[in-house]
């Protein structure tokens, strides 16, 4: 069974509203969507992001401005990070995308990480011929970049692969403000200012990443490398 791990950029008149704010606002930091349910008998989708914002009523603001969003539910996790529901009409844009997956045997592994040009980045699993014809059909319109391919094992891939895009940027902006050297020369603050997040999120990050590599090294299963 292999993996693809895959970058798709739409084009302007393709995305989300809720894309486009992020493509074109400073408001939105990351986004995760985390769990969704498609019906499409119903043309209804019910979805769950995890976002980190610098304003939340401006987040809210845009939320409410998008006529497909038929109800949601925003929860605040601390000052700039949520989490969102929301249940929606699906969009002929939606549609056209997903067109590329239809009839094919493949999972998506969540969560879909949406970056400040709200392109998304999933990981894909299945045989590795359904795979291609996946990226055969990808429209023209898409532009699709291919990070990574290979068996799917995720209980004995690196460290790396076990920690998310952004508890990498975390550890990795950890090292450079001294937050691990010994003794310690930088503080959770340190790493938040280089985030661009509250000092709450980023110790949430430091602790869910500490957390993964530590049960790793623990249970056997990983050589750091």
């Amino acid at each position: 069974m292999k993996f693809l791990e895959v970058r798709f950029r739409q084009p302007d008149w393709m995305l989300h509203p809720m894309q486009e704010f992020i493509r074109h606002g400073d408001v939105v930091v990351y986004e995760e969507l985390r769990a969704w349910n498609l019906l499409p008998d119903e043309e209804i989708e019910y979805e769950l992001f995890y976002v980190e914002v610098t304003d939340r009523d401006r987040y809210r603001a845009a939320v409410d401005d998008v006529a497909s969003i038929l109800e949601y539910d925003i929860t605040p996790i601390d000052d700039n990070s949520l989490y969102a529901y929301a249940r929606q009409q699906t969009r002929k844009e939606d549609l056209l995308f997903r067109e590329a997956f239809a009839t094919l045997e493949l999972v998506v592994v969540p969560p879909i990480v949406y970056d400040d040009e709200a392109a998304m980045t999933m990981t894909i699993v299945g045989d590795g011929e359904n795979l291609q014809t996946l990226l055969d059909g990808v429209p023209d319109e898409i532009a699709c970049d291919v990070l990574e391919i290979g068996e799917y094992d995720s209980r004995y891939g690196t460290v790396a692969t076990a920690l998310t895009d952004r508890q990498r940027e975390a550890i990795a902006a950890a090292t450079d403000v001294g937050y691990y050297d010994v003794p310690r020369t930088g503080s959770v603050a340190d790493v938040a200012d280089v985030l661009g997040c509250a000092p709450s999120t980023a110790s949430n990050h430091l602790q869910k990443a500490e957390a993964t590599v530590i049960r790793r090294l623990a249970n056997g299963r990983q050589d750091l490398r």
